[in-house]
Formats: structure tokens, sequence, C-alpha cells
């Protein structure tokens, strides 16, 4: 009898740690994506796209959020990792900026993240410029 419990429990201590680790990698965790490889979703102005994030946060969320966008403005800031286009979208870059691009008009591909109420900035992260 006593052998049987002890055959049990290395059974439910193996079935409860192999849904662990299902549960763990199956989906928690995930790879990044590669932005940079993928195509954008949209292709939209620096403008326009605060227009939207003005006018319905909502529905710019349903539309942006989470998504690889491209685009376009010129450059009003810039430091060693972030470009700011048109003082209306934020992109955070993953490596340093070489090229000085400050009042040049260029294309930036990267993932929406959100629009901050506070900066009314539209934000990018993992951005590469096009």
């Amino acid at each position: 009898m006593k052998r049987k419990r002890i055959l049990f429990s290395i059974a439910a201590v193996l079935i409860m740690a192999s849904a662990g680790i299902y549960f763990y990698y199956g989906f928690l965790f995930k790879e990044a994506r590669n932005i940079a490889a993928e195509s954008p979703d949209f292709s939209i102005t620096a403008g326009k796209l605060l227009e939207e994030y003005n006018a319905d946060p909502k529905k710019a969320d349903a539309l942006y959020l989470n998504k690889t966008i491209a685009i376009t403005g010129t450059v009003t800031k810039e430091t060693d990792s972030v470009i700011t286009l048109e003082n209306t979208v934020f992109c955070l870059f993953t490596r340093k900026i070489k090229e000085k691009k400050l009042d040049h008009k260029v294309t930036v591909k990267g993932k929406c993240i959100g629009y901050d109420e506070l900066f009314q900035e539209v934000k990018l992260d993992q951005c590469i410029l096009n």
C-alpha cells in the first residue's frame, strides 16, 4: 500500500511539472518579434496618425496598437536612439542612430505601442529607418 502511494505521488509530481513546462513555453514565453523582417501593416504620415488618435483614440488603438507601421515625417528631435517625427511621433530604436537626420524627411518602421496623452505623442518601439 505504501509503495502505491509513493508511485502515485511521483506520477502526480511529474504530471504537474509537465503541465507547468507546457504552460510556460506554450503561453507565457514568446520570442520577440523581428520588426525589421516584417512588412508594415500600415503606411501613414506622422500628422495623419496623430489626427486619427486625437479624433478617436480607441478606434486608432484598434487599428494600430501592436501593429508594424511605416510612418513618414520630418525629424524634429533626435538623440542616440530616439527620433521624433513632426513633434508628434516618438520612435525608439533598438540601436544607436549613426547618421544625423534632423530636419530631413524619413520613413520609420516600428511597432506602435500607443498614444501618450501627457506628451501628446504616438509611441513606437523596435524602430528602423527605411
